[in-house]
């Protein structure tokens, strides 16, 4: 192994570390930038559904590239220019809790990156999605589920980024 290599291996390990005990002291919940899930591939938020449709249509309905906006660091399909404006006006009112991940999955404390757009609940006039339809029912007549799930998104949050890190750093120390 060359010089300059190890260098870069030690300063990769040294950020690493770093980054690790930044993650561990600093409370995810209050990040500017939350995490949005945007599946296994790609950038575009659920599914490339509508999520003022939800609201305005009580219905999931895709959305199209057209009608897209770019979010924290996410691209978001609108069913029209309508919808895009209404989400552009007020995005934290239509977005979907939890970044879009599975919200029963939030409740347990685990993590559900796949989901069913059709599998969503509106719930004190929030958002939520789950993996499956009876995901979805049980999320709704399950009330501790909703404040379960606010309890673990914190924890669910870290796991997130410290994968994402993970992830970051492999292809890294590759290069």
């Amino acid at each position: 192994m060359t010089y300059e290599k190890r260098i870069r291996r030690i300063a990769s390990a040294a950020l690493w570390a770093g980054l690790g005990i930044a993650i561990f002291f600093v409370p995810i919940a209050a990040a500017e930038d939350p995490l949005v899930n945007t599946g296994y591939f790609g950038d575009v938020a659920i599914k490339g559904y509508d999520p003022v449709a939800y609201f305005t249509q009580n219905e999931a309905v895709q959305g199209s590239a057209k009608f897209s906006h770019h979010w924290l660091g996410a691209t978001w399909h609108f069913a029209s220019a309508r919808n895009r404006e209404m989400f552009m006006h007020d995005p934290a009112k239509y977005a979907p809790q939890y970044g879009g991940y599975c919200a029963d999955g939030v409740s347990l404390g685990t993590v559900t990156t796949n989901i069913d757009p059709k599998a969503w609940r509106i719930i004190d006039g929030k958002l939520y999605i789950s993996y499956d339809p009876g995901a979805a029912e049980g999320f709704e007549k399950n009330t501790s589920k909703v404040i379960n799930s606010q309890k673990h998104w914190a924890e669910v949050q870290h796991t997130l980024v410290t994968e994402k890190l993970q992830k970051d750093w492999r292809q890294n120390s590759a290069n």
